[in-house]
């Protein structure tokens, strides 16, 4: 594939030093559109083709470990891609995959099968993946999954705290920030996917009316991990992907409703993380972990903060954040990829490893870039 001048840019500040925000800034908004229009889709293609490397036939699994969420994040983000693009070549193994995973796991046979599991964010992943796939089939099974996981996450809504969905089934605890984004989101979504729904309309809004009293959004617009057992704001760390979740979350709910005060409340949430000199040093996502590590789920968050920023973006005149994105998704391109265009931690670079994680996180990236 040629590069064209931007890359080449890119490529030679890597062999200087130079940051990845200070020569991207260089480069004027008209040269970047030239350039993006010919390689985001090469881009995102490569990207893509890195991550079902590290799917595994055997197990139809992408993620090899104990996160089996991260399998239902990358479904996401295969369908997603097969939404922007139309390439509906992968549709099968996506397919494949539901099929084999539906299925009741041994380790949580409560469950009942189709992704209902022992934590309530986990079947919210595969729930939201089947809406896509829904509406890339009109296959009604994976709507039937969908309102099947819905309702499992809804059954663990209870007073404590107000309200709320619990994360751990198990040990029947936390009221955390991801769970009810996720049920937020995966509500919402099912009511713009089925005519004249009221149900789901009802679950999403009871969901934010809940949330936004919580206390989980702090004094700086950010979103702290969830709540103490005394029901307050317990400071723990705003990971992106809360912050990412709650904006598609809020953005279904908007499309529902056309209630624009929504859509303000989002964009507080997103500008605080662009300005954060924790969450953006120097303009370039970084997760809070980084610096000592990301474990095997943290490396995948940032990816879903950009594919939900976009979600957002996409109902915004003047798609405000657009230029943010693209600035994410060059700075990735050029310091945080090796040969084999798979990606690593640190957007800003230097490539560190590689695993799915990593690869989610920036192949989700360069797919929300996509026009």
């Amino acid at each position: 594939m040629t590069r064209p001048r931007k890359n080449r840019l890119l490529a030679a500040a890597c062999a200087v030093g130079v940051t990845a925000v200070t020569l991207l800034a260089t480069i004027t908004p008209a040269q970047a559109a030239s350039d993006r229009v010919v390689t985001a889709q090469d881009r995102a293609a490569s990207a893509i083709n890195a991550m079902l490397g590290f799917y595994d036939p055997g197990t139809s699994r992408f993620d090899p470990g104990p996160s089996w969420w991260l399998t239902g994040n990358s479904l996401q983000i295969l369908l997603d891609y097969v939404q922007k693009t139309g390439d509906r070549k992968d549709l099968p193994l996506a397919e494949h995959t539901v099929q084999v995973l539906r299925a009741p796991v041994s380790w949580w046979p409560q469950g009942g099968g189709d992704f209902r599991t022992d934590s309530t964010d986990d079947t919210a992943w595969y729930g939201l993946a089947m809406v896509r796939l829904y509406q890339l089939t009109h296959d009604k099974q994976y709507l039937t999954i969908a309102e099947e996981d819905e309702a499992y996450i809804g059954s663990y809504w209870d007073d404590r705290c107000g309200g709320g969905v619990i994360w751990d089934i198990p040990s029947d605890s936390y009221k955390n920030a991801i769970s009810n984004e996720l049920y937020l989101e995966l509500a919402a979504s099912l009511h713009n996917v089925i005519p004249r729904d009221t149900h789901y309309l009802s679950d999403a809004l009871q969901e934010w009316n809940w949330f936004k009293s919580s206390g989980m959004i702090n004094s700086e617009n950010l979103i702290n991990d969830g709540l103490t057992d005394g029901c307050v704001n317990n400071g723990q760390t705003t990971w992106t992907y809360n912050q990412g979740v709650i904006l598609g979350g809020l953005t279904q709910l908007y499309q529902a409703t056309r209630n624009r005060a929504l859509l303000a409340t989002a964009r507080h949430i997103a500008d605080a993380v662009i300005s954060s000199p924790t969450l953006s040093p120097g303009g370039v996502l970084t997760e809070p972990c980084e610096a000592s590590g990301c474990g095997s789920d943290g490396p995948a968050f940032k990816g879903i903060f950009a594919r939900n920023l976009a979600e957002l973006d996409n109902v915004l005149p003047g798609r405000p954040y657009q230029h943010w994105l693209d600035v994410q998704a060059d700075s990735a391109y050029a310091f945080d990829r090796n040969a084999s265009d798979q990606y690593g931690l640190h957007w800003a670079g230097p490539f560190d490893s590689a695993d799915i994680g990593r690869q989610d996180s920036a192949t989700s990236l360069l797919v929300a870039v996509l026009p």
